[in-house]
């Protein structure tokens, strides 16, 4: 990919990230990145194109920072989830205090509106559920978790816990928020 394309696609996330996918336009990504129709249009068929480019480089950024930087590594699993709940609070620290989380945002505008955006989206957090599921199995299986529990299921509560923390400390503007939910989260895991 050219450093120009890639240049355009970052941009374009930061101002989706800001003003969400369906209030961006074209003339805005023009805007923010400094280039002309022509040039924007050599690099993208459309609109939903650049929207799909910026789906999959986040997708790629978070697959690379989270589940293959942090859940997939051969650290022991407390390492592995306190390291999630770290990531997850210092990317959302700054920015996102006051735009949310980019992945959750593009899925509560995009899910019912457009499928190629929920289909891509779905695939990295079923990679986030499913990773976090094999840390609990293990920690079950060193009886660091009781046995009934079941790991996908409370792997898709830690997942909606943290989304859902976002969600909330962008609603009352304060980290504080996030930090009480993810100190639950700890004391549910036995991660501290």
């Amino acid at each position: 990919m050219s450093s120009k394309k890639q240049e355009i696609i970052r941009i374009a996330r930061e101002v989706i990230h800001s003003k969400g996918y369906q209030a961006t336009s074209v003339s805005d990504i023009m805007a923010a990145t400094n280039i002309g129709k022509g040039q924007f249009y050599h690099y993208f068929q459309s609109k939903h194109n650049l929207g799909l480019a910026v789906v999959e480089d986040l997708v790629k950024d978070w697959e690379g920072q989270l589940i293959i930087g942090i859940l997939n590594t051969s650290d022991d699993p407390v390492t592995k989830l306190n390291r999630m709940l770290q990531w997850a609070e210092t990317s959302h620290a700054e920015m996102e205090i006051k735009y949310g989380c980019a992945m959750g945002n593009l899925v509560i505008e995009m899910s019912a509106q457009d499928e190629e955006f929920r289909l891509k989206i779905k695939e990295f957090f079923n990679h986030w559920v499913n990773s976090v599921a094999d840390i609990l199995t293990k920690m079950i299986e060193d009886h660091q978790l009781d046995e009934s529990i079941n790991p996908k299921k409370n792997a898709e509560s830690i997942v909606a816990m943290i989304e859902g923390g976002i969600l909330l400390m962008v609603s009352r503007q304060n980290i504080q928020v996030l930090q009480d939910i993810f100190e639950v989260i700890k004391q549910q895991y036995h991660l501290n």
